[in-house]
């Protein structure tokens, strides 16, 4: 039915980043639901505050990539020098079952970054336009962010 090998299956992005500076700075940055700007093309505000800090679990921040295309993210696991995880709980569309995993990591001369991101598509055709779209601004903002420091 599609040429696209894959179009109707799960989309995966994987992004490995090497920083250096120490996991506790990168984590704390990114944490900070408006500092993800600088990975992604959209103004970012925070709506609401995180059950056990402003920006933990149960936070939410909403995203504008263009105007009239808004999103919502929800902060599901947040473990503090570990692990950020999130779903998109509001718009997105055409993504569905949206889930993004930020793991961090001490290494030598600094810290890395194991940044995952799935989802499906509710646009047959369209899952490798998403990520394509998504996979770029992400590798690109967090190669700049190691460049420029925090």
């Amino acid at each position: 039915l599609f040429s696209e090998e894959g179009d109707m299956a799960r989309q995966h992005i994987e992004v490995l980043q090497s920083f250096p500076f120490s996991v506790d700075k990168l984590y704390g940055f990114l944490a900070v639901h408006e500092n993800l700007s600088v990975i992604f093309p959209a103004k970012i505000k925070r709506v609401k505050d995180g059950q056990n800090g402003v920006n933990g679990v149960g936070s939410t921040r909403r995203m504008t990539l263009a105007p009239g295309v808004i999103l919502e993210e929800t902060v599901t696991k947040a473990e503090t020098n570990e692990v950020i995880e999130y779903t998109i709980s509001k718009g997105g569309w055409p993504v569905k079952n949206h889930y993004g995993v930020m793991r961090f990591y001490s290494a030598e001369n600094g810290c890395r970054l194991h940044y995952t991101i799935d989802f499906d598509s509710a646009l047959p055709g369209t899952g490798w336009v998403v990520k394509k779209a998504l996979e770029a601004p992400i590798r690109a903002g967090l190669k700049k962010l190691a460049a420029r420091g925090l």
